[in-house]
């Protein structure tokens, strides 16, 4: 385990490798699963904020889930996550070649809103867990639906920490992130 300020990052987080390969899961993340993707309750805010902005690039199914139950839901735990079309697809998605996207992430591209995906996504398959100490766990999660994701990062030898670097220094901050390549080279 790395202890870096109030981050416990797992080992597999710094050993694996992990490279996402959309053109072979499909953007499967966005549809498979039990629950939705993890929320702040920032993100909600934002997300209820900026709905109007964000419903062009939804699908209809997506958006009838939106209006009738709101913009997140709770998993079996009570957190928060985004809210599923017939418990599986993210209400959030649409499709474009055949490959799940996200309807928020296009908006934030098209320069309709001023906020990316939740980190939640950006970090995946990175998952954060508060514990019981108040420290936040970085997890690696195991998922077979990104077995290409873990061949394309060993073929082209990218660890984990570094194809996430983005998604790590947006919820971090850079400073943390250079800490924590520092903790990882030594």
């Amino acid at each position: 385990m790395i202890h870096l300020d109030n981050t416990i990052i797992s080992d597999d987080v710094r050993d694996s490798f992990f490279c996402c390969d959309l053109e072979a899961c499909k953007g499967a993340c966005c549809v498979e699963g039990d629950a939705g993707a993890p929320l702040e309750e920032l993100e909600i805010s934002l997300i209820e904020d900026y709905f109007e902005f964000i419903m062009p690039y939804m699908l209809p199914g997506g958006i009838k889930v939106i209006e009738s139950s709101g913009v997140f839901d709770y998993d079996a735990d009570g957190n928060y996550v985004t809210p599923l079309v017939n418990d599986r697809d993210c209400a959030f998605v649409y499709y474009e070649d055949g490959i799940a996207r996200c309807a928020i992430e296009k908006a934030f591209r098209e320069k309709a809103i001023p906020f990316p995906k939740p980190v939640s996504c950006n970090l995946y398959p990175i998952r954060i867990r508060q514990l019981a100490s108040g420290a936040e766990g970085l997890n690696y999660h195991k998922w077979s639906i990104c077995k290409k994701a873990v061949e394309k990062g060993y073929r082209e030898k990218v660890k984990m920490y570094s194809f996430l670097d983005q998604a790590l220094i947006r919820k971090y901050g850079r400073a943390w992130y250079n800490r924590l390549l520092k903790l990882i080279e030594q």
